[in-house]
């Protein structure tokens, strides 16, 4: 168990992509539209537990349904890849029903700790030493939170177009993650 700042970057990095919180601003700024309020320390807490706890269970709770982690991380693979097509097309293919509320569970999950965050989460476990994804983690929770706490700020500095731009560049990131990731799986699957 060592820090690798390298394996911290990188770590950091994917999370960032698949969090997609600088995406999610136009949805953060809606939700505080709407309730007024946006719980940022909360919503960052409860993520940050989830994703810890999801990191260190989530493979035993696939056991214990009988899932390899290899084969959840190829169908990963394949959420990444929707989400990536989403950011870069501009398209919808999933749409959850608009919370009435800017409370925990949307913000929390499945927002910043949704389902392409937990997959995310135990292909890199495969890869990456777990103290260096925990550091990943908080990082990303840190800046989470800022944002969250900032998003009025970062759509007027940013502007439509900027957030779009932003949007697409980690679109392509995720693509190429989610490809990498299905490559990687796939081979261990049928050794």
């Amino acid at each position: 168990m060592k820090l690798d700042i390298r394996e911290i970057g990188t770590a950091s990095m994917i999370l960032f992509a698949v969090i997609d919180i600088i995406g999610s601003i136009p949805i953060v700024i809606d939700l505080k539209k709407k309730a007024g309020h946006i719980q940022s320390e909360k919503a960052s807490i409860v993520a940050g537990i989830l994703m810890v706890m999801f990191l260190f269970v989530g493979a035993e709770i696939l056991k214990l349904i009988g899932i390899d982690v290899n084969s959840f991380a190829v169908a990963g693979s394949f959420i990444l890849f929707f989400l990536a097509l989403e950011m870069i097309l501009g398209i919808t293919l999933y749409k959850d029903e608009t919370p009435e509320t800017s409370a925990v569970v949307p913000l929390a999950f499945p927002l910043i700790a949704g389902a392409g965050t937990m997959t995310t989460l135990l292909s890199l476990r495969s890869e990456y030493e777990t103290v260096n994804i925990i550091v990943a983690i908080v990082i990303n929770i840190i800046f989470v939170y800022l944002v969250l706490k900032s998003s009025g700020k970062i759509e007027r500095f940013l502007g439509k177009q900027g957030i779009n731009v932003i949007r697409k560049i980690f679109g392509v990131i995720l693509l190429a993650i989610a490809v990498k990731l299905f490559a990687t799986n796939i081979q261990n699957l049928f050794k």
